[in-house]
């Protein structure tokens, strides 16, 4: 197994590093304050009590910059920080960046993935290809089951 950690900008203005917050999930998603990963985000964050009561930190990651992050969460009221791979350094360390197909055109973008670290920083659930509805209450029994 190997041992997950990163040190990423986070929209608390604040350098987030990952072995100071596990267990972690982590959610990488495609861009910030678009629908899905509004309605994404917003599930999680309806969530957050729940998975803080059972002592995982929520996180999610996209590539865009801090101010968009800050901008997104003010408007959607999230409690959950979310950090800024502009370089994708953390993306490709967990192989999320795929090549996708919008409009005809193909480009490579972040494939919606999840990942739960436990306190080790090894991964202990995932899943990629991530279809939004259910997705957070889902993260949220596979991380009750394991207690």
């Amino acid at each position: 197994m190997t041992a997950y950690s990163f040190t990423l900008p986070s929209s608390s203005g604040q350098d987030f590093v990952s072995a100071e917050h596990l267990p972690l999930i982590i959610y990488f998603y495609p861009k910030d304050s678009t629908p899905g990963c509004t309605t994404e985000g917003l599930d999680f964050n309806a969530r957050l009590p729940e998975f803080e009561k059972l002592g995982y930190t929520v996180v999610g990651i996209s590539r865009d910059g801090i101010k968009s992050h800050q901008n997104f969460c003010a408007k959607q009221g999230f409690q959950f920080e979310l950090l800024s791979d502009k370089d994708e350094t953390v993306c490709k360390q967990f192989d999320v960046i795929k090549l996708k197909k919008l409009y005809g055109k193909e480009h490579l973008g972040i494939e919606r993935s999840t990942f739960v670290l436990d306190k080790n920083g090894e991964i202990a659930h995932e899943w990629r290809k991530v279809k939004v509805a259910g997705h957070a209450q889902e993260v949220l029994e596979a991380v009750s089951q394991s207690q």
